[in-house]
């Protein structure tokens, strides 16, 4: 089969580097529009359960993604001046250029053709293939042209948010919450290499144009926000969004979430961000992405040439990822709402203001006040502890009693 796939992020690679390994006589092209080397943003998360997948797919390029990234077990939240931690919260981070370079260099180890700096802007332009795969992002231009078939729909979060990078190293994934005259302010960091992190920071419409971040130029705007989380810091500078042409900025944005009625149509199939997004307080994009791509293979496991013949591949994959999706998509939801009604939520004790945050994917929670909602989840914690203490416990009890009958 020829297979050109418009996006060479980690799911257009990924994908090629499947289908070569389940079929060298694949013809397999990956157009990238920016040049070799460049991305944008910083790190990554995922979690360890994405590893065994990824090794089922191929185990060398799993080695070296999981030798390359960071890990952590601990999650901390920095809340005013009060600080908790909750212990075994185990995630990985790895620097997006990092990922893209070790996808990169075994795509090409396995015959992929990668087509750096090609650009499909128009109709025209899209390449003789007989499967085409649209994993060009979010805003995807091939999706674009069809968007009426797609049923394309985007809806923006209420907050603002801005994606940075800092040279302070985090060894647990960290958020930080800080008041101002304005209201809250917060931000999400984690480690994804030996000297850098990511901080996402983000807050409430009315807290960003108090501050003057809506008016504030790059340099301006990052000293203000070194200076609200200077503790968090320990005097680390924040550095701006890294793009693929060189430099950076710090632009702020409200979240898109996107989905699609229909993921394909004829040869041409959709892949990660431009099938769908979900929010990044969840930490899924990358993983949910790289899922897209094991589906998107497996079905198409011993499919031949042509559009009718592919269909029923497509239509299956299609089947599976949106019902995959299901419960990821509620959790997104559900969380991007819990930061957005964050008021409801701070000014618990520390300990419980975390407990709650990591219930936030619940949808009993935004209609339970918190503070009951805590103890319920509390007394249903003790209730399975001590039912799991009876399994454990039940049977070796009756050993000992019949060896002591006995």
């Amino acid at each position: 089969m020829k297979i050109a796939c418009v996006g060479g992020g980690p799911a257009g690679l990924y994908f090629s580097i499947l289908m070569r390994r389940q079929d060298p006589s694949h013809d397999v092209t990956v157009y990238e529009r920016n040049p070799a080397g460049a991305t944008y943003g910083w790190g990554v998360t995922y979690w360890g359960d994405l590893l065994h997948e990824l090794h089922a797919g191929d185990p060398e390029s799993t080695r070296a993604i999981r030798d390359s990234s960071v890990r952590w077990s601990d999650g901390t939240a920095h809340i005013g001046d009060r600080t908790t931690t909750h212990h075994g919260d185990e995630g990985y981070g790895i620097g997006r250029r990092r990922l893209l370079e070790l996808l990169t260099e075994r795509a090409e180890s396995l015959g992929v053709r990668l087509e750096f700096g090609h650009e499909i802007a128009g109709e025209a332009e899209l390449p003789e293939a007989d499967l085409v795969v649209a994993a060009d992002g979010v805003r995807s231009a091939v999706r674009e042209r069809h968007a009426g078939h797609f049923g394309t729909e985007v809806a923006h979060g209420r907050n603002k948010y801005l994606w940075l990078g800092t040279t302070k190293v985090f060894d647990s994934f960290t958020f930080a919450f800080v008041e101002t005259p304005y209201g809250w302010i917060w931000c999400y960091a984690y480690g994804f290499s030996q000297d850098a992190s990511t901080c996402v920071v983000e807050c409430s419409p009315q807290t960003w144009t108090g501050l003057g971040l809506d008016r504030a130029g790059e340099a301006e705007g990052l000293a203000l926000l070194e200076g609200l989380f200077a503790r968090l810091l320990d005097g680390h500078r924040l550095i701006g969004r890294a793009h693929p042409g060189g430099g950076t900025s710090a632009r702020w944005s409200n979240f898109p979430t996107l989905t699609n009625r229909t993921w394909s149509r004829g040869n041409l199939v959709l892949l990660g961000d431009a099938a769908h997004t979900t929010h990044y307080s969840i930490g899924a994009g990358t993983t949910l992405a790289l899922q897209d791509a094991i589906a998107l293979a497996d079905a198409l496991r011993g499919a031949e040439p042509g559009q009718y013949r592919l269909a029923p591949a497509l239509a299956a994959y299609e089947k599976e990822r949106k019902s995959a999706l299901l419960s990821v998509q509620s959790a997104a939801r559900l969380s991007a709402q819990w930061y957005e009604n964050l008021p409801r939520y701070i000014h618990l004790p520390p300990h419980r203001m975390f407990a709650l945050l990591g219930q936030r994917h619940s949808p009993l929670l935004p209609h339970v006040p918190p503070q009951l909602y805590y103890r319920i989840d509390r007394a249903a914690e003790q209730l399975q502890a001590l039912r799991r203490l009876k399994r454990w416990l039940g049977p070796r009890l009756a050993r000992a009693l019949h060896a002591r009958r006995g």
